[in-house]
């Protein structure tokens, strides 16, 4: 296996700041499990995203930075890649423990389990991504498949175009696909690419995970507008002490088109401008180094506009300083692990010399 992005160093994380982490994965966990949440997002929704398939998300992540005042979620992603790297970061190149194992084939097993109703065993299975050969995280991808390939589960990573898919199923090379792994980021599904995937997802012929729903729910970052409407929330039944650790962990956040672009302007260096449909580092701007031409060329109506939360630091021996995002890995509203992902430069990569992902440690 080629050199993989892993840091020597742990971050230590306090207690406190981890169980408020829990809190809110449980709590968002609550919501997608209300109707009265669903009903609430009913006329917001694609149609794509109120398809209701019965089954969860896998290895999904929740984005952390850590201020001093507590932690501060910076988005959700159904999508979560480096899990496979983060188990290597904290139990080092050995494979996986017995009691990990467990879990990760539960994990499979029971999304297989909730869509099938045990019907038949799970045989079948792709990693699906965009041209997954050329993308980083394309050796964790590998690693996943290897340890499904131990569970007895045939396991390939594909691009959608290497498929045959539709209202009857998906199909690689003449058999048929039991699960989609879903690595790609066309979360709903619209891409032409995607047509024949989401023909057989809706006919119930593919269990596809992590899913629309799941990512409509949780992960469109239109919710953290959302989640900070303290009457609101309180009407789908949080309690007070729930709202107020929402209003605590999710920074400031608002949809561009609903302020005043000149205010905006003049207060961007304090902001970053996310895409509400998308992940990660793709496209997301920092104010201070936005041009007002592109500033200009912001969709009003996709821009989410974010109090900027900087992330914070820690040293190796030598003094190199890199920047810290933590990363849940979570599962049904339950916590997987929790990894760190050390970097230089303005976004979360995989690149910097000496970063990657990194253990966490508790006191």
């Amino acid at each position: 296996m080629e050199n993989l992005p892993i840091s020597p160093l742990r971050v230590p994380l306090s207690k406190a700041d981890l169980q408020q982490m829990l809190a809110l994965l449980r709590l968002s966990w609550k919501l997608l499990e209300s109707p009265a949440y669903h009903q609430l997002l009913a006329d917001e929704l694609p149609e794509i995203a109120r398809f209701a398939p019965g089954h969860a998300g896998v290895m999904m992540g929740y984005d952390f930075h850590l201020t001093e005042d507590g932690p501060r979620l910076i988005e959700i992603n159904t999508n979560a890649g480096g899990g496979a790297l983060a188990l290597r970061a904290c139990h080092g190149e050995s494979d996986l423990t017995p009691s990990l194992r467990r879990r990760f084939k539960e994990m499979f097993a029971q999304e297989w389990f909730n869509f099938n109703g045990g019907k038949k065993p799970l045989k079948h299975l792709v990693i699906l991504d965009e041209d997954p050969a050329t993308q980083a995280l394309f050796p964790e991808m590998r690693l996943f498949a290897l340890w499904l390939e131990s569970f007895g589960i045939k396991t390939q990573i594909v691009d959608p175009g290497e498929l045959e898919a539709n209202e009857q199923g998906v199909f690689l090379g003449g058999q048929s696909i039991d699960l989609i792994y879903n690595r790609h980021c066309d979360f709903y599904l619209a891409d032409k690419s995607m047509a024949g995937i989401r023909s057989a997802y809706l006919h119930g012929r593919v269990c596809l995970t992590p899913n629309p729903f799941v990512y409509g729910h949780l992960a469109d970052k239109r919710r953290m507008i959302l989640w900070r409407q303290v009457e609101t929330m309180e009407g789908l039944g949080l309690t007070r002490e729930q709202s107020h650790l929402l209003q605590q962990l999710i920074p400031a956040s608002r949809l561009l088109g609903d302020l005043d672009p000149d205010q905006i302007w003049t207060e961007r260096k304090r902001q970053v401008f996310k895409p509400v449909a998308r992940f990660g580092s793709k496209g997301v701007l920092l104010g201070k180094s936005m041009s007002r031409k592109r500033f200009a060329e912001l969709d009003p109506a996709l821009t989410l506009v974010q109090e900027l939360v900087p992330p914070s630091q820690i040293e190796d021996a030598e003094g190199n300083a890199f920047k810290v995002d933590l990363r849940l890995y979570a599962w049904q509203g339950r916590a997987l692990g929790i990894a760190a992902r050390l970097y230089q430069g303005q976004v979360t990569n995989l690149r910097t010399p000496g970063g990657g992902f990194a253990a966490v440690s508790l006191p």
